[in-house]
């Protein structure tokens, strides 16, 4: 899940406070979209990935964090870059092995958080910020192209061989820009590892599934998701769109939130407005005159008309085969991760998710949108659950346990 170019121009946008800050927990009530939460699970605070690629981090800890909630262990402010310092090292060995042929960069997903927790246990952020270049949010651009640069320099060099000391290099790198590895750390009076701190939160990540819809795989086996990012070839399981929708809601209803990976290049996110949607024409409602005017409107004045969005419409229906067309033809990609904590309807009854973001508090609602049923089913590329949020009949054909 990459932060593109245009979501880092926003994110410094949003960042810099130049989008409107009042009114921020209810849209106007005489227009726009309406919300009335309808379900809101726990969650730690709206955190700022910034000008970095590791949303994949960030949501995938914000949901390992509403874990800890839900499970009494009371509220964690774990170490994001942490969890990058150590996939981009474990990234660097395979990128290696592979001679360059692997993506490269900050991108990541849900499972390399769980990767990294596993075998490397995590930390407190006051125990390791990750910011050591001065400023006060992440900003990876020159730490991600040396990495970068690094690596080719390492994959293409003339020795025939590779030198012993190249990785113990690259981690050098990683602690300039991070600081460095956390070896022991103080938290609240107790000293402890990364693997020490990890044991005593508890948490076990063989618990942690993904999930995915797609026709080019068997449904109820697991495959590795072609996406770019998926360096470390990470398995999803593969269930039809309805079962994957059905978890979605199992879990929210059975108090388990939900990591959630998704294309957000649509022009029905709507970031600023808190909403994500999917709108249709709403032709059945129209009168003569008004469909003759829609019929007789160019492509780009129908597309101008459709994503204004400045009330609830009517929105596409979402099939398989459509989720898959998008997929196949590259509409949907693996943009981003974030984290779904609840369940919300609108002024017309229309239902929605609830979802944390990791752009700081910069938009309508703090941090949080609002992403409808038709949305989710159309751009999730992926989602994390418990094992137990899976409804039972699912999670048999599964052969979860």
């Amino acid at each position: 899940m990459k932060f593109k170019i245009v979501l880092s121009l926003l994110s410094i946008l949003l960042s810099a406070g130049l989008f409107a800050q009042d009114d921020k927990k209810e849209a106007p009530k005489e227009e726009g979209y309406q919300f009335e939460i309808t379900k809101q699970l726990p969650a730690t605070p709206v955190k700022d990935q910034y000008r970095s690629g590791t949303c994949w981090s960030f949501s995938g800890l914000s949901f390992l964090e509403s874990e800890l909630l839900r499970t009494n262990k009371g509220e964690f402010d774990l170490s994001e870059m942490f969890v990058v310092r150590q996939a981009y090292s474990v990234k660097a060995k395979r990128a290696v092995r592979m001679h360059g042929s692997l993506n490269f960069g900050g991108g990541g997903a849900f499972h390399d958080v769980t990767l990294v927790w596993d075998q490397f246990g995590i930390v407190p952020n006051e125990a390791y910020k990750g910011l050591e270049i001065g400023e006060d949010n992440h900003i990876h651009g020159e730490m991600d192209a040396v990495l970068d640069d690094f690596i080719k320099g390492v994959i293409e060099n003339k020795n025939k061989k590779l030198t012993p000391i190249w990785h113990k290099a690259f981690d050098n790198i990683l602690d300039a820009y991070l600081g460095d590895y956390p070896e022991k750390f103080s938290y609240k009076g107790k000293e402890y590892t990364p693997q020490s701190f990890a044991k005593e939160l508890g948490l076990d990540m063989n618990d942690y599934v993904e999930i995915s819809s797609y026709t080019h795989h068997l449904f109820y086996e697991q495959f590795i998701i072609e996406v770019p990012d998926n360096w470390a070839w990470g398995q999803v399981y593969n269930v039809p769109l309805d079962e994957m929708m059905q978890i979605i809601d199992n879990s929210i209803d059975q108090g388990y939130t939900v990591g959630w990976a998704s294309d957000v290049s649509e022009k029905g996110f709507a970031y600023r407005k808190g909403i994500a949607v999917v709108p249709e024409a709403n032709t059945e409602e129209m009168s003569d005159s008004e469909m003759l005017k829609w019929q007789e409107m160019s492509e780009k004045d129908k597309q101008a008309q459709l994503y204004k969005l400045d009330k609830p419409g009517k929105e596409k229906a979402i099939t398989q085969e459509l989720r898959q067309q998008a997929f196949d033809n590259y509409e949907t990609t693996d943009d981003h991760g974030m984290h779904i904590i609840g369940t919300a309807k609108d002024q017309n009854g229309n239902p929605y998710y609830y979802v944390k973001n990791s752009w700081a508090e910069s938009n309508l609602y703090d941090g949080y949108f609002y992403a409808s049923v038709p949305f989710v089913q159309y751009k999730t590329m992926s989602i994390m659950v418990h094992k137990d949020a899976i409804p039972k009949t699912i999670k048999k054909k599964l052969g979860l346990k």
